[in-house]
């Protein structure tokens, strides 16, 4: 990391496109580089929202606690990505909790700084909402998978939707570049641990996948496709 930030470390990300690159070196002077080992909470559900980040590098886990005390995973973010931006939704609270997936490195600015920089800048406005559409069109597409499909397609299109984010290609096949558990993926889809490791389990013998710990590798993302669009939604119970 240099001492002196610079624009380019934001460049590449979308929420930052369009933005002169004169400006860019202008927002990165007014924030600061903050790194998170594994599993460190970034911030608490329910705290006071006094920063807002852009991940630079490694993922975060963004969980939320409901009102009957169950834990959702409710997505990861991904290098590039602005998170912790409660003003953008009116919130003075931070309404879930970022944990550090894996050792991550962060820009930090003060939540107060929000304002100026929207304002200043709108073209980050117009990011903000698409980026904010395409997470509101995930989160409905999960909760109408939940209410109408099997465990098995949710636990399909949660991985598909992974790859997607966050695949890498390996000689073994594509591999979700995080670490992630059989319990997230419960968290994501709205069923137990053990209906995970069961399904999982037999999903590794047919050579659909292949699991370890907080490892996830998806060796034939085809018959995944075509469990996901299964028409006839047959698999495992609820």
């Amino acid at each position: 990391m240099p001492n002196k930030l610079e624009g380019t470390l934001i460049a590449d990300s979308e929420a930052f496109q369009g933005v002169a690159e004169s400006d860019l070196d202008e927002i990165v002077r007014h924030a600061r580089a903050r790194r998170y080992d594994k599993n460190a909470a970034v911030f608490e559900q329910g705290a006071t929202a006094e920063s807002f980040f852009v991940l630079l590098d490694g993922h975060i886990k963004v969980v939320q606690m409901t009102a009957d005390g169950q834990q959702v995973v409710v997505r990861f973010v991904n290098p590039g990505e602005l998170f912790g931006i409660a003003a953008a939704i009116g919130k003075t609270n931070y309404p879930a909790t970022a944990i550090a997936a894996a050792e991550c490195v962060t820009l930090v600015w003060a939540q107060s700084y929000w304002r100026d920089l929207t304002t200043r800048y709108p073209s980050i406005t117009a990011n903000l909402l698409r980026n904010m559409g395409g997470h509101l069109q995930d989160q409905h597409s999960r909760l109408q998978e939940m209410a109408t499909q099997r465990v098995e397609r949710r636990i399909a299109h949660v991985l598909l939707r992974l790859v997607r984010q966050a695949g890498k290609k390996t000689d073994q096949g594509i591999e979700i570049d995080f670490p992630i558990t059989r319990q997230d993926l419960a968290e994501m889809t709205g069923t137990t641990l053990f209906t995970v490791s069961r399904v999982m389990s037999s999903w590794d013998q047919a050579g659909i996948t292949e699991g370890e710990r907080q490892r996830i590798v998806v060796r034939n993302p085809h018959a995944l496709v075509d469990i996901a669009e299964d028409a006839a939604d047959s698999g495992t119970d609820k």
